[in-house]
């Protein structure tokens, strides 16, 4: 069985986690908009 995707954490976490959004100016912008929206209650 062949898989098409073999999708490494490592590389997710490194192309779009906390810290590689913290790197850059666009991705603060980012986490900033994201905290000013919030935690949405219905997801809980």
């Amino acid at each position: 069985m062949h898989y098409p995707r073999r999708n490494s954490r490592i590389t997710k976490v490194r192309k779009c986690g906390f810290r590689a959004r913290m790197k850059t100016k666009s991705g603060r912008k980012i986490l900033n908009r994201r905290r000013r929206i919030g935690r949405s209650l219905t997801s809980v």
